[in-house]
């Protein structure tokens, strides 16, 4: 009986060691997308007032780990069912990450600037700002959904190339993606109440010595930072989708061998964004016109 007892937690140690060594090599193969991912939602994560910005973020979160809960079973069943089916909601992925990256450029070149009257009227509609909350996290939610497909697969198929047992492989990748949700959104929380540990070390200092230099710094910062994320979070959504493009059409990943990786991705990632917005909007003209009739 002892020796049966002992045995299974030897047993238990193996696992838990082969666990911890292909964990830690997933998430090294992971660590882009990862970073990619954090510029992303944190850009998705900022603009509400001060009062929202934590409830949204755990919504985000919460909506995050319900992705994870939904994505690793079925990866895990496509994988032994029919791996090329992984290939295409990538690919299908990879154009909607594109259209939300090429969208936010075409509205910053050509989006018009209301006038004054448009303003107040948009300001005057009910619950105006609940819907935009809601919106928003809707989108943060789906966008983080085809970046957790993209860390998850990544990380499948790093414990696959090592032929370790089912078990194993079901851990390995479930404590990456999870920890994948916790980091990233742990440092957006960070990152979005930059300004009221500014104004806490502001106030706690009186306004005076280095306290108060650095509560100054990071109040002036942070709008700083959310302009960049949005950027970073933009370009990342467009390089993200053209890796998407490159590594799983064939076609595309021996074109332009001479180009250094990140152009060749963000130009496939442009394309692939203008051809979705172009399809959008020929579907919602197309919509349109049917609803009218």
């Amino acid at each position: 009986m002892a020796s049966g007892f002992f045995a299974i937690l030897d047993d238990l140690a193996a696992l838990m060691d082969d666990v911890a060594v292909t964990s830690k090599v997933a998430t090294q193969k992971t660590a882009g997308i990862l970073g990619d991912d954090l510029a992303v939602n944190a850009e998705k994560a900022t603009g509400f007032i001060s009062s929202r910005e934590l409830p949204v973020l755990w919504a985000i979160t919460k909506g995050s780990f319900v992705n994870k809960l939904i994505i690793l079973p079925i990866a895990f069943l496509l994988n032994w069912l029919y791996k090329p089916a992984i290939e295409i909601i990538l690919i299908l992925g990879g154009f909607y990450l594109a259209f939300e990256g090429v969208e936010k450029i075409i509205e910053y070149l050509f989006h018009r600037k209301k006038k004054g009257h448009e303003v107040i009227e948009e300001s005057a509609k009910p619950d105006n700002d609940v819907n935009s909350e809601k919106s928003k996290i809707k989108s943060a939610i789906t966008t983080d959904f085809i970046l957790s497909i993209e860390i998850v697969i990544i990380a499948l198929g790093t414990v696959l190339q090592k032929d370790h047992p089912l078990l194993t492989q079901i851990i390995s990748v479930t404590v990456v993606s999870f920890i994948a949700t916790v980091g990233v959104y742990g440092i957006v929380a960070l990152i979005v109440r930059m300004d009221d540990a500014g104004f806490s070390l502001i106030r706690k200092s009186k306004d005076k010595g280095f306290f108060s230099k650095l509560g100054h710094l990071l109040v002036k910062a942070l709008p700083v930072i959310i302009k960049l994320l949005g950027i970073v979070g933009t370009i990342a959504l467009i390089l993200v989708s053209g890796g998407i493009f490159a590594h799983n059409i064939h076609y595309l990943h021996e074109l332009l061998p001479t180009w250094p990786s990140m152009l060749k991705e963000f130009t496939f990632g442009i394309t692939g964004g203008l051809i979705a917005v172009a399809l959008f909007t020929v579907g919602k003209k197309v919509y349109s016109a049917v609803i009218k009739k």
